[in-house]
Formats: structure tokens, C-alpha cells, sequence
């Protein structure tokens, strides 16, 4: 027999090995996707619930002042449960403005000329508001709430346009977007918003 190039098998070792690296691959490829798909899906159900039930807003103005800043972030709860007192965001022509509830549907608001609030010939005690002004006023007071609406006044009388003027008037409840719940921004003012 004449000789032939004899082809030499690899040693069992170096098949162990290389088979352990294959496997490696495969299986470093496999967490790799599973890991890729769990971030996708957190993300999308935190944009979920960002959008529908918790939105994050940025205030911008000065008509909620002193209670929020221009440019705050807040975070709002998406709910059609509000009361008097409560601050709200709601759509209004393609903005969203932030205003607090004063009245609800049937009540009767009716505001004096140094900005003191009435609802239902009571007067409404306004700890957060620092400087009472009748404002941008041009409904007929005394003003009775429209059924499946809430009247809504910034904090900053003098300067808010809110359901005191025509322009804006009562908020219909499918304009709420949520009640504000939270400040997270600035950090230092971090907390509950009342």
C-alpha cells in the first residue's frame, strides 16, 4: 500500500471543546433574544399605562402659580373621579390646560368683584389661592354648571383664562384627561400636589 496522505483525526478534547463553544453560542444567542423581547414588552406597557392611565404632563405658564410652576412635570391620574378643590388636566383646543375643579354640574358659582368664590351662596375657602382677583370675567354671574360639566379657575386669578371666560368655559368630563396627583419635577419640590 502505497502511502497516503493520512488524515488525522482531532483529538476528543478539542471536539468537547468546540462543542461547548457551539453550545455557548447558542445558547448566549437564545438569552439575547428572550432579553431583546422583555425590553420591547416593559417598554411598550410603560408607554401603556403612561398614556392611558398615568400621563406625564409639563406645566407651561403660570396660571396654576403658586400651587405649580411653569414647566413642572406632574403626573396625572386618568379617572373620572374629581371633586371640588381637585386639580385637573383636560384638552382644549388641541393644548392641554391645567386648571382646578371649583364647581360641578347644578352648582351655582358666583364670583364679587374682590375675586371671593360662592358656590351655592357659600363662600369657598381657597387656602391655595394667594391673590384673589375676579379676573377675565365675561359669563353672567351668578353662573349655574351645565349638566356633564365642571367649572374650572386657575390659581393665578389675574391672569388665568379659565371657566370664567367664554373662550374656555365648563369642562365637559370627556375632555379630562386625569386628576394631578404628583410632582416629579423638580426633584426638591418632589411630592403630592393639593
Amino acid at each position: 500500500m502505497s502511502e497516503e496522505k493520512k488524515t488525522e483525526l482531532p483529538e476528543l478534547e478539542l471536539l468537547e471543546a468546540e462543542l461547548e463553544r457551539e453550545r455557548y453560542k447558542k445558547r448566549y444567542r437564545s438569552v439575547l433574544r428572550s432579553t431583546a423581547f422583555s425590553l420591547v414588552v416593559v417598554a411598550a406597557v410603560a408607554v401603556l399605562i403612561a398614556m392611558l392611565l398615568l400621563p406625564v404632563l409639563q406645566i407651561s405658564g403660570t396660571s396654576m402659580t403658586d400651587s405649580l410652576q411653569d414647566e413642572d412635570i406632574v403626573v396625572a391620574l386618568n379617572s373620572s373621579g374629581y371633586k371640588t378643590g381637585d386639580i385637573i388636566a383636560f384638552y382644549y383646543n388641541n393644548n392641554i390646560l391645567v386648571k382646578r375643579v371649583i364647581a360641578s354640574a347644578g352648582d351655582w358659582v358666583d364670583i364679587d368683584e374682590e375675586g371671593n368664590v360662592y358656590i351655592n351662596e357659600e363662600l369657598l375657602e381657597e387656602p391655595y389661592v394667594t391673590d384673589k382677583a375676579l379676573g377675565d370675567c365675561n359669563i353672567t354671574l351668578p353662573y349655574q354648571v351645565p349638566e356633564g360639566r365642571c367649572f374650572v379657575m386657575g390659581d393665578h386669578r389675574a391672569t388665568s383664562i379659565d371657566s370664567r371666560n367664554t373662550a374656555v368655559g365648563c369642562v365637559s368630563n370627556d375632555m379630562v384627561i386625569g386628576r394631578i396627583l404628583l410632582r416629579v419635577w423638580p426633584l426638591e419640590a418632589f411630592g403630592v400636589v393639593n
